[in-house]
């Protein structure tokens, strides 16, 4: 915060130079899902990662629970959601390694998930759900990512020089067999039948195709919306996907184009960029880009809060703080403490009202008045977020 006083954000935008690029930083949310004929309706989204960086790749294990893969200090793992209890656990944690992309077995109380080695050693492992070792299902096969056909069979992508292909494999016989080269990475059971989806590349278009494991027939289903590399089946035969902050469906067999069933207004929800549903289609995990708005209103709050470490976790390590436009102050988080821990103590009256944000690509304007010591200061600053903590402070003159 600031004591600095600016009667208007218009010069902020007029003199500021932004970068309108998305956020690497996606958090994973929850929400009921109910399906009645073309009507979708849509319950109140729960962030169920809360975890700054890499959130992604949803699925369900079960009806109640969903495991996707999560960033924790210098590796990703697979994490669990139950959505009974609302609590979060970790299912898999290898030294050296990364997790990805998580489903369920068929019939067993495992996930399969890809394993990514420093090496760069890449392969499909199954891990026990709650204990025990897990165990490589594809050895000579670098999987990209897979879906169960079967108990015996995954139908996967297999990264070959620039390009994925789809391949076939089978456990049993510890054969498999390219299908198809040059494939996007979503894989689905197209549900009541015997076929699987896949994303078929074709020069700049993605078109959703079916497959039948066994035969090899293909079929087009539909070519997907521009800038889309995801989507999802619900039960009725509707695939559903995720375009900025807005929910598309299309029947399969009667639709002709996507249509838009639901806009997200929650602002903590930007742009989608992958879905999953439960077997019954009552729930949806999505994966969208965490508003950097976020971690600047959770500093906000402990800053009235007088809560020192929670404002400062907020914040990166080397976090810049300038006076604008590029007077260079300090730079830190130790720096940060030994300042604000001072403004904490000697203002007991310290309180900020938020008057106006604005959110422009990963830049967060605030326009505020302060109370210290009686009296009433107004403030703009401009936080710039990247990963989830806030990078750069800059205070208007």
């Amino acid at each position: 915060m600031t004591v600095k006083y600016i009667t208007s954000l218009l010069i902020i935008i007029l003199f500021f130079s932004f970068d309108l690029f998305g956020q690497s930083n996606t958090e994973v949310f929850l929400m009921p899902l109910g399906v009645n004929k073309g009507t979708l309706s849509v319950g109140e989204a729960v962030n169920i990662s809360n975890n700054p960086g890499y959130d992604n790749q949803p699925s369900f294990y079960n009806d109640n629970v969903v495991v996707f893969a999560s960033t924790r200090s210098t590796q990703t793992d697979i994490a669990g959601y139950a959505i009974n209890s609302k609590e979060k656990s970790w299912i898999s944690d290898t030294p050296g390694a990364s997790e990805y992309s998580p489903l369920k077995v068929p019939g067993k109380k495992q996930i399969s998930a890809i394993r990514l080695e420093k090496d760069g050693l890449q392969r499909l492992y199954s891990y026990p759900f709650e204990k025990g070792k897990p165990k490589e299902l594809l050895p000579d096969l670098k999987v990209g990512y897979h879906v169960w056909y079967s108990k015996d069979m995954i139908i996967c992508t297999v990264l070959v020089e620039d390009r994925m292909d789809l391949v076939v494999a089978d456990l049993k016989t510890n054969n498999h067999y390219t299908v198809y080269k040059n494939v996007g990475r979503s894989l689905h059971k197209i549900p009541n039948s015997q076929l699987v989806s896949f994303i078929s590349r074709e020069g700049d278009s993605y078109t959703v195709k079916s497959l039948n494991p066994v035969s090899g027939a293909s079929q087009k289903i539909t070519e997907l919306p521009d800038g889309v590399q995801d989507y999802c089946w619900l039960l009725n035969g509707t695939l559903l996907l995720g375009k900025s902050n807005q929910l598309l469906g299309f029947r399969h067999g009667e639709s002709t184009e996507w249509e838009v069933l639901h806009n997200f207004k929650n602002p903590d929800i930007g742009k989608i960029s992958r879905v999953a549903v439960n077997s019954l289609s009552t729930q949806l995990a999505l994966v969208a880009e965490a508003s950097p708005a976020v971690p600047v209103q959770m500093q906000h709050e402990a800053y009235n809060a007088g809560d020192i470490e929670a404002f400062l976790e907020q914040y990166d390590e080397n976090v810049k703080v300038y006076d604008y436009p590029d007077k260079f102050l300090y730079e830190g988080k130790e720096t940060m403490k030994k300042r604000y821990s001072l403004t904490f103590r000697i203002n007991p009256d310290l309180q900020c009202e938020l008057k106006k944000r604005i959110v422009l690509g990963n830049k967060v304007i605030d326009e505020e008045t302060v109370t210290a010591n009686g009296m009433l200061f107004h403030t703009v600053t401009i936080y710039e977020i990247i990963n989830g903590k806030i990078t750069r402070v800059t205070f208007m003159q």
